[in-house]
């Protein structure tokens, strides 16, 4: 696979021709920011690729942030996400300009449907995921042809599950290139996987820790200690291997350094057996299942 600047190893090429860090951090809204961290993670750590959303309430600082590390744009890859609040053509485009605004840049490479439910009472949560992605596939369009502010370079959705891709896919015309789900080893949905794998979309996974319960499982304890390693980068590795893009998040220094250590070992097809045996279905965040 192809390197991007610095360490921030390998990527993944979209359905575009684009190329995706493999790894990338993380942001949220529960105190899952810092701007010291973020400008560690871009200067000293190699990361390249960072992920954030309008939900969050981070984008100026981490337009701050970015500012401070001195890395060009064009180094870097940046994700955002719409808020279903911000669901609908008109709402959308504004909402797409209003974050490159508030980050201060041209273009998002990534902008993604943060949730399949329109949140909107007496609305059709599929008729509206199509009015909205209709205005992505329009940014998405004036991107391929014009330089110009609001810029994506990508689009893609968060949260979908088989059926509302399905949906989206006989609605519109562009096929996302991304889907970002919670991902660990206890929640491993790979009919959904596979699916986007069979239609070219990315698979991208968040919350690779489970929020922390993955650490203590005996499972994971016992192939860190086999590889000396943490059982963070057992987890992240683990995804990073079955070729998910990967965005862990951290706040602390010294655990986003660890966190970007995964690139120098490799887990074993038994390894690999015994991570995948975890599943037992639990959400560690919002759960997609009963949006129609």
């Amino acid at each position: 696979m192809p390197l991007l600047p610095a360490l921030s190893g390998p990527t993944v090429q979209l359905s575009n021709g684009l190329e995706i860090p493999i790894l990338g951090l993380g942001t949220s809204h529960m105190g899952g920011y810092s701007h010291d961290a973020i400008v560690y993670a871009l200067t000293e750590c190699g990361i390249r690729h960072l992920d954030t959303a309008k939900r969050y309430g981070c984008e100026e600082k981490l337009g701050e942030a970015i500012k401070e590390s001195g890395l060009l744009r064009g180094d870097l890859w940046l994700t955002n996400k719409l808020w279903p609040g911000d669901y609908g053509y008109k709402a959308a485009k504004k909402a797409c300009l209003d974050s490159c605004m508030a980050m201060g840049v041209e273009y998002f490479d990534l902008y993604l449907m943060h949730w399949p439910e329109a949140l909107k009472p007496g609305c059709s949560n599929r008729a509206i995921r199509a009015e909205t992605w209709r205005a992505l596939e329009d940014l998405y369009k004036e991107g391929k042809r014009l330089q110009c502010k609001g810029i994506c370079r990508a689009i893609g959705v968060s949260n979908f599950l088989v059926r509302h891709l399905e949906q989206l896919k006989e609605d519109c015309s562009v096929v996302p290139h991304v889907n970002q789900v919670e991902y660990h080893p206890f929640q491993q949905p790979n009919r959904l996987l596979e699916y986007c794998r069979k239609h070219w979309i990315v698979f991208e996974g968040y919350s690779p820790l489970a929020k922390g319960q993955v650490l203590s499982s005996p499972v994971v304890q016992q192939i860190s200690k086999k590889h000396g390693r943490t059982s963070a980068q057992i987890c992240i590795r683990w995804s990073i291997q079955n070729g998910v893009v990967t965005i862990p998040k951290s706040v602390t220094k010294s655990r986003i350094q660890e966190n970007c250590q995964v690139f120098g070992f490799q887990l074993d097809e038994e390894d690999m057996a015994a991570l995948g045996n975890l599943h037992d279905g639990r959400h560690v965040t919002w759960d997609p299942t009963n949006v129609d």
